[in-house]
């Protein structure tokens, strides 16, 4: 009886789990909703009776009802690199005349192109053809668990095929794909919230990202997601091309972009181009470009990747859309690093997906250069489809009367006097006890992106600054002596209270590369401080590095360097730094297990071409083997790896007696030593 049941639970899934593959992917349903529905009412009835043979997979368990509390980190086993971005057909052209020279023997290159989607990245792995774990990109390295709200979208296969599973060996891989919601939908969900009085939202893809970070799967089932697949990763994947992974992927259930195509040159690539620039409002979800793939996987292996992008792989983005509309004001903002920057205040206007009525300046060269007043008529567009910026002014319709605009002599929110750095065109507010920077700078600290501190959202900031509860962010860890008055404020009690000090101590959690992000040491994002972290491991090691140590690390620069060694020169920083130290955050990563190496604590400097690497991948392997990487020849280099055409610095080695190795030297003393 039980071989029975189990029998028939399982054909009641595998016909769900088929048509809901024909709805929701093929848009081809061969029974009717009443049909389905009854199949499915069945299959919960007799899990019912059965709940022990209630599997995780079942098509009945995508929705859950349990909160997800916290999105947890997940470290990507292979990178979400971002793309590089190209705005002309003759970047195309430079793009594949790279590819082709980067190549054994100048080799004939293949493209697979598909649209680029305007949505949100996620990263899902599957086991043994059962769907497992969701995140989002993050930053490339570490994104967030949303395992429970990617279930409920119903194009995405819990179970995939068992014979194609079997047939390419699938039992553990990833795929990466682009969720988005197709705009009739997210204009009907808006005109529903409109009806029932509530706030409209933005864009199709801020809602699609919103929603994937909502704590009730019940809440995100209820809005139309949907997904395409275009990336498989997997250790036993047999293919030799992206275009036959993109068949693979839909043999194996999912949903891939019907759009795609396979091009024989760079011409027929910038004809795909074209055309879909002029047919992008066609298609039923938005895309702002077209990605441009090498087709072939060995040569993508030969070709490898920068430190933040991959060579074989460029975005081809389309012109942005553009709206006419007029300038009302401009206002002057201060951040949180005191720069003072121009805003300007717009009559609202439709553009791309949503109301458009602030737009960005930039700085006062900018206002100068296109000559922006107040009461101009003029073009606007969002940069990269994202933050609206003021193009050009229609001069024949500018107002009689019209000034120029000046820039601000004092800081508009704590008049202090504004100074202008020589080096920069920014304008700044040195007043380090200036409003505005303050609530800017506990802002960023307890965003979710850094201490992720529930509870201590922008609108508590403000009220606790102004209260003189806060004085800086190290004071979030001493909020406990304003118990009674914090209970007191409006919308504010005990329980509300509670829930803030609770997010607060989870907070001192956080690894070291949060809190260094926290910090807000300018030009130091999140992915620079995950890199600072992992190569120095404790702060007091990064305060006491020199710059150059400091820019040893892949993708960190003069300018990440200087701004280190300025932050932690402050007397007013280090007052913050012990105080975030007794209030016991974490300022040490964990360390990462090495073998001894010959490389250890030696130097390098890196010249001419190698055989078969990149000199991001040797400058990779040298840092993982304990050494570092340095720009300039000096007496304390230990090794200069040379290649082709390797230059004056060969020269500068030679004279200062450096050991000089190439590539099969380098590779040989590093195969010894691990």
């Amino acid at each position: 009886m039980a071989n029975l049941i189990e029998k028939k639970l399982k054909e009641l899934r595998d016909k769900i789990s088929e048509h809901e593959y024909n709805y929701y992917v093929l848009a081809q349903p061969v029974i009717s909703d009443y049909e389905f529905d009854q199949l499915v009412k069945e299959l919960e009835t007799l899990e019912k009776e059965n709940p022990h043979l209630i599997t995780p997979n079942s098509p009945t368990q995508r929705v859950g009802s349990d909160l997800t509390k916290e999105f947890n980190d997940i470290r990507h086993k292979s990178p979400m690199l971002s793309l590089t971005n190209s705005y002309n057909e003759n970047e195309l052209f430079e793009f594949d005349r790279r590819n082709r020279e980067g190549l054994p023997g100048n080799e004939k290159v293949e493209y697979a192109v598909e649209l680029k989607i305007d949505g949100a990245s996620v990263s899902i792995t599957y086991e043994k053809g059962l769907y497992n774990i969701a995140a989002t990109r993050g930053d490339g390295v570490t994104g967030e668990e949303i395992t429970n709200n990617v279930k409920t979208i119903r194009s995405l296969p819990l179970k995939l095929n068992e014979k194609i599973i079997e047939k390419y060996e699938l039992h553990s891989f990833e795929v990466r794909g682009e969720i988005f919601m197709e705009v009739e939908a997210f204009r009907q969900l808006n005109k529903q919230r409109e009806a029932d009085g509530e706030k409209l939202f933005s864009n199709p893809r801020n809602l699609t990202a919103g929603t994937l970070k909502m704590q009730d799967p019940q809440i995100v089932a209820s809005r139309p997601l949907d997904i395409f697949i275009y990336y498989l990763l997997s250790e036993n994947e047999k293919l030799d091309s992206h275009f036959e992974n993109l068949k693979l992927l839909k043999e194996l259930g999912f949903k891939t972009n019907p759009e795609s195509k396979l091009c024989s040159s760079i011409e027929e690539v910038v004809k795909y181009c074209r055309e879909w620039e002029t047919r992008r409002d066609e298609l039923p979800y938005e895309i702002d470009g077209v990605v441009v793939k090498v087709n072939s996987l060995e040569q993508q292996r030969i070709l490898g990747s920068i430190a933040k992008s991959p060579r074989w792989a460029i975005a081809y983005k389309f012109k942005a859309k553009q709206s006419k509309t007029k300038i009302a004001e401009i206002n002057w903002q201060v951040g949180r690093t005191g720069a003072v920057t121009p805003v300007a205040h717009l009559e609202p206007v439709f553009l791309a997906g949503s109301t458009i009525s602030r737009a960005t300046l930039h700085n006062m060269e900018e206002i100068e250069r296109k000559d922006i007043r107040v009461g101009d008529s003029v073009f606007i567009e969002k940069g990269g489809d994202v933050i609206p910026k003021v193009v050009s002014v229609i001069l024949d319709e500018r107002p009689a009367g019209s000034k120029p605009t000046e820039p601000p002599k004092n800081c508009p929110v704590c008049n202090a006097e504004l100074i202008s750095p020589e080096d920069e065109v920014a304008i700044y507010c040195v007043n380090a006890l200036c409003g505005a920077q303050l609530k800017g700078k506990i802002e960023h600290f307890a965003s979710r992106g850094a201490m992720d501190i529930e509870g201590l959202g922008t609108a508590a900031i403000n009220t606790f600054v102004e209260k003189g509860f806060l004085n800086s962010y190290a004071d979030i860890y001493s909020l406990e002596k304003y118990k009674n008055e914090i209970q007191e404020l409006e919308g504010y009690g005990e329980k509300s209270y509670n829930k803030l000090i609770e997010g607060i101590n989870k907070s001192k959690e956080r690894p070291f590369a949060k809190v260094l992000f926290a910090l807000g040491i300018r030009f130091v994002g999140a992915g620079a401080a995950v890199k600072l972290a992992d190569h120095f491991l404790l702060l007091e090691n990064l305060i006491k590095a020199d710059e150059e140590e400091i820019e040893s690390i892949p993708d960190i620069g003069p300018s990440i360097s200087k701004s280190i060694k300025e932050f932690f020169s402050k007397e007013e920083n280090q007052i913050i730094i012990t105080k975030l130290k007794a209030a016991g955050l974490n300022f040490q990563a964990e360390k990462k297990v090495k073998t001894s190496s010959v490389f250890d604590g030696k130097t390098f400097v890196l010249t001419g071409t190698l055989p078969s690497m990149n000199r991001e991948e040797a400058k990779d392997k040298i840092i993982r083997a304990g050494g570092k990487v340095v720009s300039s020849i000096s007496k304390n280099t230990n090794y200069l790896l040379a290649g082709e055409k390797a230059g004056s610095k060969l020269t500068q080695a030679e004279k200062l007696d450096v050991k000089i190795i190439d590539e099969d030297e380098f590779k040989k003393i590093l195969a010894e030593s691990l």
